[in-house]
């Protein structure tokens, strides 16, 4: 996958409102890569019964949007659980077929050293398609 630029990074993160200073994005920016790395690994995990035909699934877009709960996480939230920091929408080609998902990203425990950072991320067909319901129903039935 290929990541913005320095300059782009810091330039989104003072859009979106975060107060990052230039000097930080040696240190965000690999978190932040490690962490769209995990995310497509877990995506291509979902897809590698479906794709494997035309070379594997194919980043088409993502778009994150904090502020926007899925309705999991809206749900864990009434229920007492920590709500996710973040929200990704990335939509994917499946041999030519769209195909959307949602990742959540959720704070993990720490090391208890201070060291190292942790999360947890749920990502997820969304169940707008077909393809969504398939691939999500395919794997709950162990297929």
């Amino acid at each position: 996958m290929a990541y913005r630029q320095t300059e782009m990074f810091f330039a989104a993160m003072k859009r979106k409102g975060h107060d990052a200073e230039p000097t930080d994005m040696s240190t965000i920016i690999p978190i932040h890569n490690a962490v769209n790395e995990k995310a497509w690994a877990e995506i291509k995990d979902w897809e590698k019964s479906y794709s494997s035909a035309c070379g594997g699934p194919k980043l088409v877009s993502f778009a994150g949007d904090s502020k926007a709960l899925t309705p999991r996480a809206r749900w864990k939230g009434w229920m007492g659980y920590t709500v996710p920091f973040d929200r990704h929408d990335w939509v994917v080609d499946r041999c030519g077929k769209k195909v959307e998902y949602v990742i959540d990203f959720y704070s993990g425990k720490g090391s208890g050293d201070g060291k190292g950072l942790n999360f947890y991320l749920d990502v997820r067909p969304k169940l707008n398609s077909w393809e969504g319901v398939k691939t999500r129903v395919g794997r709950a039935v162990g297929m």
